[in-house]
């Protein structure tokens, strides 16, 4: 990777944050906005000469939603890029494990079912790694966890809690039913920086830990017997991605909801910018694309109409077209190169 290329995938996610501070429903001016983020840095405890309400659209509104969309692009990206490599599969992200699935389910249980007994979040976030946990078991064998295993087990576990939530949302009462299906289309408007707090550890240990291992990701790529024959542990490294993978995205789907199609379009909008399938640069590449492209929907998702649209259903119309993209102009060939 480039200089120049470097640069620019850094510098992306702080571009597109600086931007989406100005937008939104609520007009402030621009100016306003610099004034007040500078004073905030300068003297933060000096008087404001501007209403409470600015204060509190852009520093407890804004800014989290902010932070929020860019740890949630990071986990769906970089877990995406990462399950493809695992999996040898450019079509795979974490749906293939069941963890949306899993999370889709516990949110709903605690929605409709068990309300306010129970953390949404903490409902969502336990079946997610539930949804993980059962399908690693039922594809673990005596000798190893073939790929195949682990694809058709998660191809079950997904249907099973798919099944769930229909279930639930035939039984449920249609005050308590909205609720479920707004939930499940997936939103970034519950943030806030308790939600914030609550999922960066598991996002920043989940990303260390494939950061650190993307070049062993490169040797699992090649198959496991290649991998074993070059002293890889393929078992102890294939669980440790697929777990740190689940962590990140379990945690973050339990605040927001199912967003689609992240972990799947931008590990390839990586190889194709960068024009190698290299983890090394990949995985790196994946965080700032994934967390700028999930704010740019989020930003459209808030500004698009007078309400708020649900973000994980124009990922969902933004993907579609992007895949047509790759298979018409033999896009796969980045994955390959």
């Amino acid at each position: 990777m480039g200089k120049t290329s470097f640069t620019i995938l850094v510098v992306l996610p702080f571009i597109t944050s600086f931007l989406s501070l100005f937008l939104g429903s609520y007009i402030i001016p621009p100016e306003t906005i610099l004034r007040m983020i500078f004073m905030k840095l300068i003297s933060p405890s000096t008087h404001s000469p501007w209403p409470a309400t600015y204060e509190t659209i852009i520093f407890d509104i804004r800014l989290p939603r902010i932070v929020l969309a860019l740890l949630g692009g990071v986990a769906l990206s970089v877990s995406g890029a990462s399950l493809q490599t695992v999996f040898r599969n450019p079509l795979v992200d974490s749906y293939i494990l069941g963890i949306s699935a899993g999370a889709g389910f516990g949110a709903a249980l605690a929605i409709a079912v068990i309300p306010y007994a129970v953390s949404i979040q903490l409902s969502a976030f336990i079946f997610g790694l539930l949804a993980f946990f059962i399908t690693y078991s039922i594809a673990k064998t005596r000798s190893g966890t073939p790929i195949v295993s682990l694809i058709l087990a998660g191809v079950i576990v997904t249907s099973l809690f798919s099944a769930g939530i229909s279930l639930i949302k035939f039984f449920t009462d249609p005050h308590r039913l909205a609720g479920v299906v707004t939930w499940l289309m997936g939103s970034l408007a519950v943030s806030g920086w308790g939600n914030v707090v609550s999922i960066t550890p598991s996002v920043f240990i989940g990303f260390i830990a494939l950061f650190l291992m993307r070049w062993r990701l490169n040797v699992l790529s090649m198959g496991d017997e290649e991998a074993r024959s070059l002293g890889i542990n393929v078992e102890r490294d294939r669980f440790i991605v697929l777990l740190a993978a689940t962590l990140m995205v379990s945690s973050f789907t339990s605040i927001a909801g199912i967003i689609g199609w992240i972990g799947l379009m931008v590990p390839h909008m990586a190889r194709m910018f960068l024009r190698s399938p290299d983890n090394r640069v990949v995985i790196p590449a994946s965080a700032c694309i994934g967390s700028a492209l999930l704010l740019l929907a989020d930003d459209a998702a808030r500004c698009l109409t007078t309400y708020e649209l649900p973000v994980g259903v124009l990922t969902t119309i933004g993907g579609a077209p992007f895949f047509l993209y790759l298979l018409k102009r033999g896009g796969a060939r980045a994955w390959r190169e």
